[in-house]
């Protein structure tokens, strides 16, 4: 039996996972790590922290598998994607902490290169739109605010990587500094044609390319291989790397264009495989690298997020104290057959793609005498699922591609009518595989096709099996009249906070 181990660095947590040939998972470790906010808006990771944890973890998955480090044919890494670790090109060690992707430190920085650079050459060079979400502002804000990084760059000692180039560099002994080509794109120097750093954003940065990593395939080649003084105990190839939603996506085995997935978390994340030649959004989604294998053209994807997901499922549960857990949420839910009339709109902090309203704030609209606790919990839930099909319907319209059906994961495709009301909404089937964990597993068949485990992206598919399916039953008329109180309900939240000029 053959042996594939995946690091899938969160967020939250880092995750170590051990899958077969059969792509079955053999076992798993998991820790959690401190989420570090010195001043509102900001957020940090202690980078050092990261690295032991995932070394514990790596051991402990070992240990519970009953096999030894030298078993595993190759290892795939997958990360929280835009978080920035300064460390050093010999050492490996951090020179300050990450910068984590929901930090918006580097929002100042944003607003003066808007004035530099057309958003509209942005988007053409690098599939982005101007955010403090992306790697270069917070990169540009560690150079001008922290002596120690400025001293280091100076020395020529300094690599400002993702957490998968900060992860290989620690595993390899710092013989491989790269980073693959999903991360790359998501720094915001990245050309999306070319996938190699962009000469022009780089210049009007301020960047130097001998501060980045070296971008490389996401499959196909050997990084480098594990210090056997490490946490695997063996020389081990270090051989695929995809970021955590891109993961997701090869790990739902959506290699074709127009298959697409969606991750349901605290927010949830869809991405659709475009094919091989990029377009841009007018709805303001973003285009992002799908993935490259070594030798052939990139595969590149929309993508279209939403923040408030399971959030709102949580918030339910902490701040209106309605329910005691999801579960119970869950059965309220499923216990009516509509909303009764109710529509939540959780626009906490503005409103994202396809309406990009930093002003609008959260609504509960169509309230009656009728509605009732368990109306209140579906609304909660078919909320994500009116966000999602926003995506979706900008998704098919800005890339000239019919959608035929929707691979799920994430914790909340646990929840039964969550699911059925998404295929109702979107009009196609959606389907949930029987390992959920495809971040992981993606990342694994990534390292695993490199090396041989896997021969090619055909027995991949046939490796990807359906756990359930939920088929659409609206009809159409039912269906429209839904989506038409919805955006009635996301008008309401519009202009909600004063605009600069009502100031």
């Amino acid at each position: 039996m053959k042996y594939v181990g995946s690091i899938d660095q969160g967020t939250t947590s880092t995750r170590f996972m051990i899958f077969n040939e059969e792509g079955d998972i053999v076992s798993s470790s998991q820790i959690e790590h401190r989420q570090i906010f010195p001043r509102p808006g900001w957020v940090e990771h202690d980078a050092e922290e990261i690295w032991k944890n995932t070394s514990f973890v790596i051991s402990d998955a070992l240990e519970k598998a009953g096999i030894d480090g030298s078993l595993l044919s190759a290892i795939g890494i997958t990360n929280q994607r835009e978080t920035v670790v300064p460390f050093s090109k010999t050492t490996g060690k951090p020179v300050y902490n990450a910068v984590v992707w929901q930090d918006i430190r580097g929002e100042e920085y944003i607003e003066k290169l808007s004035q530099i650079l057309p958003e509209s050459e942005l988007r053409e060079r690098t599939g982005l739109l101007y955010s403090p979400y992306f790697s270069a502002s917070k990169i540009r804000w560690m150079l001008d605010n922290v002596q120690r990084v400025r001293d280091a760059a100076q020395r020529g000692d300094i690599v400002f990587g993702t957490i998968d180039s900060y992860l290989v560099a620690r595993l390899t002994g710092c013989s491989a500094i790269v980073t693959d080509v999903t991360n790359a794109s998501r720094y915001m120097l990245m050309n999306i044609k070319s996938g190699q750093w962009d000469e022009k954003m780089l210049e009007v940065t301020g960047i130097k390319a001998g501060m980045l990593p070296s971008i490389v395939s996401s499959s196909g080649v050997v990084y480098g291989y594990t210090d056997p003084d490490g946490p695997v105990g063996a020389s081990v190839p270090v051989a695929g790397i995809l970021g955590d939603q891109q993961a997701a996506l090869f790990g739902q085995a959506c290699f074709s264009q127009g298959e697409s997935k969606c991750t349901y978390g605290t927010g949830c994340f869809l991405l659709t495989n475009i094919g091989k030649e990029p377009c841009f959004s007018e709805h303001g989604l973003l285009t992002t690298v799908a993935y490259r294998l070594e030798g052939q053209e990139m595969y590149y994807a929309f993508e279209g997020s939403v923040a408030v997901a399971g959030s709102l499922v949580q918030w339910t549960r902490d701040q209106l104290r309605m329910v005691s857990s999801p579960k119970e949420l869950d059965a309220l839910a499923a216990s009516v057959p509509d909303n009764g009339g109710v529509y939540i709109v959780p626009a906490f902090s503005g409103l994202f793609a396809p309406y990009w309203r930093s002003d609008a704030r959260g609504v509960i609209a169509g309230l009656t005498g009728y509605a009732t606790r368990a109306h209140i919990c579906r609304a909660v839930l078919e909320a994500t699922a009116f966000q999602a099909n926003d995506i979706f319907s900008v998704m098919e319209m800005d890339g000239g591609i019919k959608i035929q059906s929707l691979k799920v994961d994430g914790g909340m495709t646990n929840s039964i009518p969550l699911m059925a009301f998404q295929a109702d909404i979107m009009n196609v089937p959606v389907i949930r595989p029987q390992i959920v964990e495809t971040t992981s597993l993606g990342a694994a068949y990534a390292a695993g096709l490199t090396i041989g485990v896997w021969k090619g992206m055909a027995e991949l598919a046939g490796h990807w099996k359906e756990q359930m399916r939920w088929l659409p039953t609206m009809d159409d008329k039912e269906r429209e009249n839904k989506v038409g109180f919805w955006k009635k309900a996301v008008r309401c939240t519009l202009g909600w906070m004063p605009s600069d000029k009502e100031c």
